[in-house]
């Protein structure tokens, strides 16, 4: 099925990829410019959420931001973001191998769609780390080593472990305009359609790394509504799963 989804062109893909002036700010924001000129207001604020969790040997509880230089340093820094999508096409034909009998060849499908997604993904972050941003121009890695993410930089995304809030891929697409260069739009739970989509943030810092937020406080989560302007009930649903409290 892999050879006929390249072949017969079953799916087609279609993916975003920038790159914009970036600087942490306050508790845990990210604040991102269109243009060079950081001087005045940002166009959008990536809000992050900061570990709460007791930690030994005087590490640091993580935020995302962490990744990017403080404003008030003076340090010109960037962030990326990308969304890609290998599910053009795919709702046709599931559709079709259904109205034929073949649930096994639709599943099977659906399978390699998500695959060819994370695939795209990986490829198109090698491409970023050696081209396109190229802070990694003579990276050389074996297929062990892209396993093992021995690579400098991070591309973590909304909904997951170090950036749990889905809502934060509202921002993310607004910036990258991803609907309109990739086809890819969002729907009222913030799930992504084609559904074999992936998307997030590229951060480049030698630092950067993979972390999960774990369980936060209320003081964390009043002060997370606050700065998204969002009332406290609705931010205690998006983060239900990571509240340390009872709502």
């Amino acid at each position: 099925m892999l050879g006929r989804v390249g072949d017969v062109r079953w799916l087609a893909a279609r993916s975003v990829v920038g790159f914009r002036r970036a600087a942490s700010a306050g508790a845990a924001d990210i604040l991102v410019w269109n243009g060079p000129d950081t001087s005045g207001p940002s166009r959008a604020v990536i809000h992050t959420i900061r570990q709460q969790m007791l930690k030994t040997n005087d590490q640091s509880n993580l935020a995302l931001a962490d990744f990017v230089a403080p404003r008030e340093s003076g340090t010109e820094d960037w962030i990326g973001g990308f969304a890609v999508t290998t599910g053009i096409g795919l709702d046709a034909k599931v559709a079709e191998l259904e109205a034929a009998n073949d649930d096994y060849s639709a599943i099977l499908l659906k399978s390699l769609a998500d695959r060819l997604a994370e695939a795209f993904a990986e490829r198109l972050h090698e491409r970023v780390r050696r081209d396109l941003w190229g802070y990694a121009p003579d990276e050389h890695l074996d297929n062990r080593a892209l396993i093992h993410e021995d690579y400098q930089g991070i591309r973590p995304a909304p909904g997951y472990p170090a950036c749990p809030d889905h809502t934060e891929k509202k921002p993310l697409f607004d910036l990258l305009e991803a609907t309109e260069r990739a086809g890819i739009t969002l729907t009222e739970s913030f799930a992504m359609l084609p559904t074999a989509a992936v998307s997030g943030y590229y951060f480049w810092h030698p630092q950067a790394q993979y972390f999960g937020v774990g369980k936060i406080e209320r003081d964390q989560v009043e002060d997370y509504a606050r700065r998204k302007g969002q009332d406290l009930p609705t931010t205690e649903r998006w983060l239900a799963p990571i509240l340390n409290y009872d709502r």
